[in-house]
């Protein structure tokens, strides 16, 4: 009787030792576990680059100004075949928007001419600066100033229409008009640089 309560005893003392073993393997194994997904989690977010959350140093950010004023007033001026004359229609359109220019205000005043491909290119530029000439001049008869009116010859490279049809070739014979009012800050450095920049212009304009 003895003899089997010691090995029973014996037995038990045996399966409790291997369950405290088991117990701090299994402690052990969680603890590597975690250390691993801890050092794993470093790990990649150190290897993610960083986000910028402003420019770089040095670099400065440039915007581009914004035109100001009121929007421009645009027309086109149409001409007849081989014609520097200017129409009824084309008198009455040029004096509805001579009117618009209030005499107190400054103003930049473009006239573009343009012509259809009929004919020499030599000649069709010409022609384009002469029905631009022309529309300046009435502009300056109906009170805008001479200074304020640049002119600028296109000539056949600008027409809009290649068709050989009379209505296409009438788009191309015309006049371009962009009259613009100015700030009075836009003003005064247009007057600053009258002199030398005034000619400059008109050199580069009126070339045939």
């Amino acid at each position: 009787m003895d003899n089997r309560e010691q090995q029973a005893s014996t037995s038990r003392n045996g399966t409790g030792l291997v369950a405290v073993a088991l117990g701090a393997l299994m402690i052990a194994a969680a603890g590597t576990t975690a250390a691993y997904w801890i050092h794993s989690r470093g790990a990649e977010a150190s290897s993610k680059p960083a986000v910028r959350t402003s420019e770089p140093k040095g670099r400065t950010t440039v915007t581009a100004p914004s035109p100001t004023g009121p929007e421009p007033i645009h027309t086109d001026i149409y001409f007849d075949f081989k014609s520097t004359r200017l129409t009824a229609q084309a008198v009455h359109l040029l004096e509805d928007k001579a009117a618009l220019m209030e005499k107190t205000s400054t103003w930049a005043v473009l006239v573009q001419g343009y012509a259809d491909r009929q004919g020499p290119a030599e000649y069709n530029k010409l022609l384009a600066r002469q029905r631009a000439e022309a529309v300046k001049q009435f502009l300056v008869e109906l009170g805008v100033p001479d200074p304020s009116v640049k002119v600028a010859a296109v000539g056949p490279d600008g027409a809009i229409c290649d068709e050989p049809s009379r209505e296409c070739q009438q788009l191309n014979r015309r006049v371009h008009v962009e009259i613009r009012k100015l700030t009075h800050a836009a003003a005064t450095s247009v007057r600053a640089v009258s002199a030398e920049g005034r000619e400059s212009v008109r050199d580069t304009n009126d070339q045939p």
